[in-house]
């Protein structure tokens, strides 16, 4: 995906094509399976839809959207610290709309993926005593000659 200079947009429209025709096989499959009793496919596909149902469609979108974009323009470690900091979104707004209960596993995974997600992108003189050179000292630096060649 990374290495495809097409758009982000084109792609993801070639990946749901295959889904979208695997899944309109299936209700053309069932309808003649059935014997096309409740009618065709096409009159009954958003039967029992309500707006908790749009929302969750509209979410669960949105959310393949950004993984697509996620992994298309950055690493597949931002998607996995990416899922950890929404996990611990995710159990703060639990507590306060649903009155959840946090247990102490989900405290110590979420421990562990905040100091997992500071060892990652901390700078290395912050996690191990490294001596800090700013200056490259001048018996270590070769001098290179680069010539130039001309075809005339």
């Amino acid at each position: 995906m990374k290495r495809n200079n097409d758009s982000l947009y084109w792609q993801n429209l070639q990946l749901y094509t295959f889904g979208s025709l695997f899944n309109l096989a299936r209700l053309i499959a069932d309808d003649f399976r059935l014997g096309f009793e409740k009618g065709p496919w096409w009159q009954r596909i958003f039967d029992g839809y309500s707006i908790t149902t749009w929302l969750v469609v509209l979410n669960l979108g949105s959310t393949g959207l950004l993984v697509s974009w996620l992994m298309k323009y950055a690493d597949n470690i931002v998607k996995v610290y990416s899922t950890s900091m929404a996990m611990l979104l995710t159990m703060v707004a639990s507590i306060y709309l649903f009155s959840f209960k946090p247990t102490v596993q989900l405290f110590l995974g979420i421990i562990i993926c905040i100091m997992s997600l500071h060892m990652y992108f901390a700078p290395p003189q912050t996690l191990v005593d490294l001596p800090v050179t700013n200056e490259a000292h001048p018996k270590t630096l070769k001098q290179v000659v680069v010539e130039e060649k001309t075809d005339s």
